[in-house]
């Protein structure tokens, strides 16, 4: 009879824990969802104004500082208006990008493949950890550890252009985008991140380094 009152006491805090991380998973989804519709269309308006690249360079440093912003309003009611702030300058910051891309004479293919691909490494990565529930929480470590790397490379290419390291850098940011699609989908299903706020900025995050690096390795591979 212990035995079968402790089961029965243990099951309602599983259960409660099991709501309450569905609940996350599903608002993150909804609320991610949302924020890349606003960001297409704030990167049409963006392409039919054709803003500069160093406006986009500016609306990218922006987007940096509101990431701070959303972690500070997570727990308020402010964050969602945050976060729509923070996607609408991420979206309009692709403006010039996709103008470059889109007026080569296979533009619009590359876009489409670059959109394709992250929808479906996207779609692949969450459904696999959703579907297995295993724990990628030890990727945390590497995955940093390549970010930093990335981002050195990313600031000494800027002096140095040599289009294979261009190349290589890309891979290497979906490889790492990847990563941190299985490691921050994990992180929500295990109950790592509790806040369906920052959960969203996280794979909202991944979704446009991983789109962007796609971008950019199909269309050298094409040149």
């Amino acid at each position: 009879m212990e035995r079968k009152s402790t089961v029965m006491s243990a099951n309602p805090a599983a259960i409660g824990s099991g709501i309450e991380i569905n609940k996350v998973l599903r608002n993150t989804y909804m609320l991610l969802g949302m924020t890349l519709l606003f960001s297409a269309v704030t990167a049409g308006v963006a392409m039919a104004l054709e803003i500069s690249r160093l406006t986009a360079m500016i609306l990218s440093f922006v987007g940096l500082g509101l990431i701070f912003a959303v972690h500070k309003t997570a727990d308020s009611g402010k964050g969602i208006a945050v976060v729509f702030a923070f996607a609408g300058v991420m979206g309009a910051a692709l403006g010039p990008m996709l103008n470059h891309y889109l007026a080569l004479a296979n533009g619009p293919s590359l876009v489409m493949q670059a959109l394709g691909g992250t929808a479906v490494v996207f779609f692949a990565l969450s459904g696999y950890v959703l579907t297995t529930r295993k724990d990628f929480s030890f990727m945390g470590g590497f995955l940093m550890v390549g970010l930093v790397v990335a981002l050195v490379a990313s600031i000494a290419l800027i002096f140095f252009q040599v289009p294979a390291a261009h190349m290589a850098l890309s891979a290497l940011i979906v490889v790492l985008m990847s990563g941190f699609i299985l490691y921050d989908t994990s992180r929500i299903i295990h109950g790592g991140e509790t806040n369906y706020i920052r959960a969203t900025v996280s794979l909202y995050l991944n979704i446009y380094n991983l789109f962007t690096a796609l971008l950019s390795l199909l269309g050298m591979s094409d040149d």
